[in-house]
């Protein structure tokens, strides 16, 4: 029993023992790791308090020699805490636990073995904490040096951009503060100075793109939570104003040099509101198409006061009445009015070249063709060395040209409508109108089909349509036309300019008009030693009317063109016209043709009618009347060789493939005249 009682006691002093060394040594175990963790969550702390980071390069540049500090004692320390969690490793290894925590009853003592698994439960738990501590603290000195190194290099590029961007301000507000203002600029200079704004805008390019690089980078260190300084942020704002001022000055400049430019440059309409005088003002409608303010009548109108003057006295011609010599009297009238009469056919072209308007199919809009009518009284200026009223002649050319080809105002108008226009009323031989008119609508072989021919014809009989003279002229439909010039050349789907020009001499019913223009402008200088049957006006002036019937009859052309006849003296009777001085050829000619008329009956010339043009078969047909026949151009031209030659060739075509009809949709000479030009529109 002894014996028994002694080996008890001496497994309890052994266990006692055992306790005792274990109690010792898990207590330091867990006053280190005690420590370590009370340590780590000062750091923790310590490091949150270093928040946030400073927004100069100052502060940040403080702010990163403290984090080294920190982690250097942060990494000083490590060795100790790595040696605690091992030594915390071997204990637990040494007395693991598996069983759940248990909570005992009040009173109830705790075992031996129970009191070694709560004391390595409580070791592991120490041990975790103080892990978790530590790498959190050392992945924050990380990011925390990793942030303050990025920051730090945001702030010094924010810091020399800033620099760099004042300086570069600074010049710019200098080249600013040059500028002259638009009022005192000369007009020939706006456009230099509209290009060295752009430029100057252009060269401000990387001050632009540095705003923004700086901009960026410090919204960048604010979505990090870093704010610049007080300093930083009034110094970057201050730029920022000074960069939004610059550009608004720079674009208000700008605007101004081209609101200038547009309004007084060259380019511009502004020069041509000297072209009326009070009451009247010239305006502009949104389209850049012109219109004219009565002030005094409170009343507007399209066309300039001059050119209603002008359409005013057009209506005194209606007392004419053969329609080709009254459409072609009022165009002579428009033709001096507009100046073109003195502008040469070589001035044209060189024009439309200068403003490549080589295309008939380009579409022009005012300000191009005021840029072209400028050009072209400059150089008839220049070429003439005569004073021109540029102003004026401009815009009623421009008045003429919109009534003619755009009556609806829309500001937009062909180019082939453009050179047809100023081409039919200049001052060149009428072949070479036609030879260049011809090319325009021609292809690289020098070759037109019907679709571009009757796209030529169509625009050139809109000018006797202004004038309400259209009828006269075989209608709008130019189609017969067509069908008539390609009868020259049948059977080819494409004709030249030699056949455009054959069928062009016989004076087509359509074109009739533009050649008995030259006549009339030809005649206007001329003087015949005859006297007027009629009025005696002796010389006459202008036309004269030799009669093929009669002996010594000539008639003057106000008393022919107006149907002033004395008693028994008959229009249908056969009338040669002259527009230049007679030869005694010429004369001697027309002496044997009368002295053969005088055998002939009334009813011969019914049957055998003459016609100066070219009937053109239309839709609509009506009786046609006589026109009386043409002189040649050339004072020393047969007349009477011309007239049969042509008289001749026209029966041929008749004759052998029926290629031209003898009737006209209206006579040429009757119709009555169109009502007065007129062009009028609400105030607006």
């Amino acid at each position: 029993m002894n014996l028994c009682w002694n080996e008890i006691k001496r497994k309890s002093h052994n266990i006692r023992v055992r306790l005792e060394a274990f109690s010792d040594n898990s207590g330091k175990l867990q006053l280190s790791l005690q420590e370590i963790i009370e340590w780590l969550t000062a750091k923790d702390e310590e490091l949150s308090a270093q928040l946030p980071i400073g927004g100069d390069v100052g502060a940040v540049q403080h702010q990163r020699e403290f984090n080294q500090a920190f982690m250097e004692d942060v990494k000083s320390r490590g060795p100790f805490i790595y040696s605690v969690l091992e030594s915390a490793q071997a204990f637990l290894a040494q007395h693991p636990f598996q069983e759940p925590e248990e909570t005992l009853a009040d009173g109830k003592e705790v075992s031996p073995h129970r009191r070694i698994l709560n004391v390595s439960r409580s070791v592991w738990k120490q041990a975790n904490v103080a892990s978790d501590l530590w790498e959190k603290l050392t992945a924050r000195c990380v990011d925390r040096h990793r942030h303050m190194e990025m920051t730090l290099e945001r702030l010094l590029q924010i810091q020399a951009a800033m620099e760099e961007l004042a300086v570069a301000l600074e010049q710019a507000e200098g080249v600013r503060a040059a500028w002259e203002p638009v009022g005192d600029l000369f007009i020939d200079s706006l456009q230099d100075h509209i290009d060295a704004t752009k430029l100057f805008k252009e060269e401000l390019t990387q001050v632009k793109e540095g705003m923004k690089h700086i901009n960026d980078l410090a919204h960048q260190l604010a979505i990090s939570d870093v704010h610049l300084s007080m300093d930083n942020a009034r110094a970057l704002e201050h730029l920022n104003s000074r960069w939004k001022v610059l550009q608004a000055s720079i674009e208000e400049r700008l605007k101004q040099l081209q609101d200038a430019h547009r309004d007084f440059g060259p380019g511009s309409q502004h020069f041509l509101s000297s072209s009326v005088q009070i009451p009247w003002e010239r305006a502009i409608s949104p389209n850049k198409v012109p219109y004219y303010i009565n002030h005094q009548a409170q009343t507007t109108c399209w066309d300039h006061p001059k050119m209603t003057e002008l359409y005013q006295a057009l209506a005194d011609m209606n007392n004419i009445k053969f329609s080709a010599y009254r459409t072609a009297m009022k165009l002579r009238k428009v033709q001096k009015a507009l100046r073109l009469d003195l502008v040469v056919l070589s001035s044209l072209v060189d024009v439309f070249r200068e403003q490549e308007l080589q295309q008939g199919e380009h579409v022009m809009d005012v300000v191009e063709m005021i840029h072209s009518l400028t050009s072209l009284y400059e150089k008839l200026e220049e070429e003439r060395s005569i004073l021109v009223n540029i102003p004026l002649c401009v815009d009623m050319c421009l008045n003429w040209l919109l009534n003619v080809y755009d009556s609806a105002r829309n500001g937009k108008m062909r180019a082939l409508s453009f050179k047809m226009g100023l081409v039919s009323l200049c001052n060149a031989d009428v072949q070479e109108k036609y030879k260049y008119l011809f090319r325009q609508v021609s292809g690289a072989g020098g070759l037109t089909d019907q679709r571009h021919l009757s796209l030529l014809l169509h625009e050139a009989i809109q000018i006797p349509r202004q004038l309400g003279e259209v009828a006269a002229f075989g209608g709008s439909n130019v189609e017969p036309s067509v069908r008539s010039c390609f009868r020259v050349a049948p059977g080819k789907p494409a004709i030249e300019v030699s056949h455009f020009l054959e069928w062009m001499s016989l004076e087509p019913q359509s074109m009739v008009w533009l050649p008995v223009l030259h006549r009339v402008a030809a005649a206007e200088s001329t003087k015949h030693q005859a006297k007027c049957y009629v009025c005696k006006q002796c010389p006459i002036k202008g036309f004269r009317y030799r009669s093929l019937k009669q002996f010594n009859v000539d008639i003057c052309q106000t008393c022919f063109l107006t149907g002033r006849t004395t008693k028994g003296k008959k229009l249908h009777y056969p009338i040669m016209e002259y527009y230049t001085p007679t030869t005694s050829g010429e004369r001697m000619r027309d002496f044997a043709k009368t002295l053969k008329n005088k055998f002939r009956s009334k009813q011969y010339f019914t049957k055998h009618p003459q016609r100066g043009y070219l009937p053109v078969q239309s839709v609509l047909e009506a009786e046609s009347t006589e026109t009386p026949c043409s002189s040649p151009k050339l004072p020393h031209a047969d007349t009477h060789s011309r007239i049969e030659h042509y008289a001749s060739r026209y029966v041929a075509y008749c004759n052998t493939s029926n290629h031209f009809t003898s009737v006209s949709l209206f006579p040429l000479q009757l119709l009555p005249p169109p009502p007065p030009l007129l062009s009028l529109l609400p105030l607006l």
